[in-house]
């Protein structure tokens, strides 16, 4: 795939900012190409603490939400909280419910089932919540387009309110002007709203709820204890959801990792210990790529209230059982994702390969893996990916006003876009499409008839507005470094940008013209490949972790096998690189080895 390799050139005193900061320059560069420019920024961006996050009371109704709350309580309501069945809904689930128990509430929580029920509060979960004699609702990463079922708890006298941190429903006039519909609750609590003066738009559903508690137990005037407590929960949704690991995510990430091992909940230990974890130095990476998709499997294969169940757990032996059950099927998740990515590629490489915005209708996929089967095509392809399948369940009154099968069956799907490809927009474009929709910029799922699959196509790629830059993924060098800059205090004061994830990515260096002196593969199968660059002035480094099969291949295609085989073998050769890097530090047998790890690399243009 061809890329396009740039190097930021934004401006300011690095020497005065790495003198007052104490870091090295090439750190103050990269921290100022995060747009991080004021002293007040810098010092929190380095430094933030949970005692810089800003007041709950700053949103729309707030008080409104946390006096009602307060009632029910006092009252003795039977109230229900209802989360969303991916990791932000489960955790969101779980720290409201929990912080509304040690206020003495009469509280139970309900995830929806991802195939029978869909995303979000929907009228059967109402229906259930009146017969159980429910009368507050409070929702969780949910709600703000839950407009029939609210409508249908207000029918009921119940009192709701939305938590939520999605977009608020909008419709686009000619003039390209938005009417908003906020959902006719009692209160609703979402960063998104226009009258909402919280400064920071970021935050997840389980950010929000917490945020909700915290303003709850002051107005009720209890200790809201929740650094241990809760801030793991809020850290693993902030990651496993891609929020922007900016302001107070970055706040609560960091203090996240830092406390999630001192943890007191019995389902998380369990969790750290099935995953094989405790013993380990926990970064953002095990949040999204280890503990992240282990939760999320139970919602995906079967019923996420059992993912919920794990963290209520009061037994360290059950809970163990519980969380080898989820690794168990997140392992069988993961070979369903392989196949299905396979063929989703073999149906673009066949049908849609000219296509800027692939929609791609795998009727026998697994409903709850068309989000990740989509993101694969993204990766692969970097174009926005939309991935349906057939719906294995319909709602009575979507059998009650079918017409026919062929007309009115349904497909599902979720959509995963690029960075300049504004997803929900464009879904919102084709609005007459789709019978329900809902996301944000870079993520979404919707409904639509099966017959309408090739129309969305179609539309989405004529009503194509972007700059054809954006089809061109960018490498985006911090700095173009020599490697022979690299020292140990450079890599120690780069771990104080960590955590790393969305809108906070690990720095990028590049160097240009590097020669290979040697090349060695490692691993169980010669899986990967050791290289030591050598410079223009002769200077050498070890770089580690190429996969080989692929760099191997390339080489063999930029250069030629001749040339291939004498750097395997340590001879003189023409192999000419320019590299992508992040230095790091190899700590062997009490030493300390600089190396670089690739993020990317290409033939020098010499």
């Amino acid at each position: 795939m061809e890329t396009k390799w740039s190097v930021y050139a934004k401006r300011a005193d690095f020497n005065a900012i790495a003198e007052k900061y104490h870091i090295d320059p090439v750190v103050a560069r990269v921290i100022r190409n995060r747009d991080i420019i004021e002293d007040a920024d810098i010092y929190r961006y380095l430094n933030g603490t949970m005692s810089d996050l800003h007041s709950p009371r700053l949103m729309a109704d707030m008080d409104k939400g946390t006096y009602l709350m307060q009632k029910a309580i006092a009252h003795g309501e039977k109230i229900r909280v209802i989360a969303d069945y991916d990791v932000d809904g489960v955790m969101s689930g779980f720290v409201l419910t929990d912080g509304l128990r040690r206020l003495g509430a009469n509280v139970s929580c309900k995830i929806p089932h991802r195939v029978k029920d869909g995303y979000g509060m929907n009228t059967r979960l109402i229906e259930e919540a009146h017969e159980d004699g429910v009368q507050t609702i409070i929702t969780c990463d949910n709600g703000i387009s839950a407009f029939d079922a609210v409508a249908l708890a207000k029918s009921y006298d119940m009192t709701v309110i939305v938590t939520d941190h999605h977009m608020v429903p909008y419709e686009t006039a000619e003039d390209g002007t938005h009417t908003y519909h906020l959902v006719p609750a009692d209160a609703v609590v979402d960063i998104h709203r226009k009258d909402c003066s919280y400064p920071f738009k970021g935050l997840c559903g389980t950010a929000v709820a917490y945020k909700f508690l915290q303003a709850l137990y002051e107005r009720m005037e209890k200790t809201f204890d929740a650094d241990e407590m809760y801030v793991p929960f809020v850290a693993l949704a902030t990651v496993c959801d891609i929020m922007d690991l900016t302001d107070e995510n970055r706040i609560f990430v960091r203090h996240g990792l830092a406390t999630i091992k001192q943890t007191n909940n019995i389902g998380m230990r369990a969790l750290l210990r099935a995953t094989e974890l405790v013993d380990k130095e926990i970064s953002s990476y095990h949040f999204g790529f280890i503990l992240g998709p282990c939760i999320n499997a139970m919602g995906r294969l079967g019923d996420a209230n059992d993912s919920l169940a794990l963290f209520f757990s009061e037994d360290p032996a059950e809970a163990y059982r519980m969380a080898c059950r989820m690794v168990e099927q997140n392992t069988i998740r993961k070979a369903m994702t392989e196949e299905g990515a396979s063929q989703a590629i073999a149906l673009v490489e066949e049908h849609y390969d000219d296509d800027k915005i692939l929609v791609v209708y795998m009727p026998k996929l697994h409903e709850s893996l068309a989000g990740i089967v989509a993101g694969k095509l993204k990766e692969k392809y970097y174009r926005p990916a939309i991935v349906l399948t057939d719906a294995r369940e319909e709602t009575e009154e979507d059998a009650d006003t079918r017409s026919s099968e062929s007309e009115m069956a349904h497909v599902k799907g979720s959509g995963r876009s690029i960075e300049g490809y504004h997803l929900y927009d464009a879904l919102q474009e084709c609005s007459e499409l789709l019978i329900k929709f809902g996301g944000h910029a870079l993520a979404a799922g919707v409904t639509l008839r099966k017959q309408d699959v090739d129309a969305l196509r179609s539309q989405l790629n004529a009503k194509l507005h972007a700059d054809a830059d954006v089809f061109t993924p960018v490498v985006q060098l911090d700095v173009a470094m020599p490697m022979s800059y690299i020292s140990t205090k450079l890599v120690r004061d780069l771990e104080q940008l960590e955590p790393f994830g969305k809108a906070n990515e690990k720095p990028t260096f590049g160097q240009a013209r590097l020669r290979i002196k040697s090349a060695e593969q490692f691993g169980s199968d010669g899986q990967y490949i050791r290289l030591q660059f050598m410079d223009e002035q002769g200077f050498t480094t070890e770089g580690v972790d190429f996969h080989a099969k692929e760099f191997l291949c390339n080489i063999k295609m930029w250069f030629n096998d001749e040339e291939c085989d004498r750097m395997l073998k340590g001879l003189p050769n023409n192999v000419c690189l320019d590299v992508a890097y992040y230095p790091a530090i190899n700590s062997y047998r009490g030493r300390n080895i600089l190396q670089v790890k690739p993020i990317c690399y290409r033939k020098s243009q010499v």
